[in-house]
């Protein structure tokens, strides 16, 4: 059975559609099954892996009302062991649309459940807000990565989304946990970079993920080419951060068979 993983964080620009689509290309490379479901309008996630929004018919708007199965929407082999459930922009109109839906935040755990046995993970790209598709995310996820960018405002916003995920474990979701936090746009050079991880590290502890996401311009680059980063630069030091959290991961999921770097 998957485990589900909502890559979330309701302030936009912190790396949390670079990150869904680059840790599951690092896990295909460590030869794991995943899936990627862009719930998301913007569609980044979908066009990072070469697909055009604008083409996309049957998504996750559609598998979201249950017009069809997730099964029926999924693009194979969007990379190595990789598959994704791609979207279009028409998904901003299932946040009012499903309101009227009788336990509308339960669409999304349902709609996937088919998808379990066929994937090692299925990781979730969120919107960055709270509304009712991150809601459905949650609601559907075993746990919660969350990215934060190493810049001046990283604990913006944090304290919110973390009372929304204990809401979510109190109505809809009791066995929800934080899968980590990631820091993200990691500048060495830059005092303020340093003194934003050590505070987070300070304050959350073991719930921060060792492996930092460094600033990268390859990492910048690859989605204008339709390419995950392993894909565009397997050399390129945001390529080597991917493969450092997807091995980390994969020890912090199952430790007695972990895959060696």
């Amino acid at each position: 059975m998957a485990k589900i993983v909502a890559v979330a964080n309701q302030k936009g620009g912190v790396g949390k559609t670079t990150t869904a689509v680059n840790l599951s290309a690092a896990l295909g490379v460590l030869e794991q099954r995943v899936l990627i479901v862009d719930a998301d309008p913007q569609a980044n996630a979908t066009s990072n892996f070469g697909i055009d929004p604008g083409s996309v018919e049957h998504g996750t708007y559609q598998v979201l009302e249950h017009q069809i199965k997730a099964t029926e929407a999924i693009r194979r082999n969007a990379a190595p062991n990789v598959d994704i459930l791609p979207t279009s922009l028409d998904l901003v109109a299932a946040e009012i649309e499903l309101v009227d839906f009788k336990k509308r935040e339960y669409m999304l755990k349902k709609a996937l459940k088919k998808c379990h046995d066929n994937y090692d993970f299925i990781l979730i790209d969120c919107a960055p807000s709270l509304g009712l598709i991150t809601l459905n995310a949650l609601t559907a996820a075993h746990s919660v990565l969350i990215p934060i960018q190493s810049e001046y405002f990283a604990m913006e916003g944090l304290g919110k989304l973390l009372n929304t995920i204990r809401s979510v474990q109190n109505l809809h979701n009791e066995d929800l946990e934080i899968e980590g936090l990631l820091m993200t746009m990691y500048d060495s050079r830059l005092r303020l970079s340093n003194q934003v991880v050590e505070e987070v590290k300070n304050h959350f502890q073991q719930m921060v993920f060792k492996t930092i996401i460094q600033r990268n311009v390859r990492l910048s680059e690859a989605p204008s080419f339709g390419q995950n980063i392993i894909t565009y630069d397997a050399t390129s030091t945001g390529a080597v951060n991917y493969l450092n959290l997807a091995q980390e991961f994969l020890k912090n999921n199952s430790p007695a068979e972990a895959v060696q770097p």
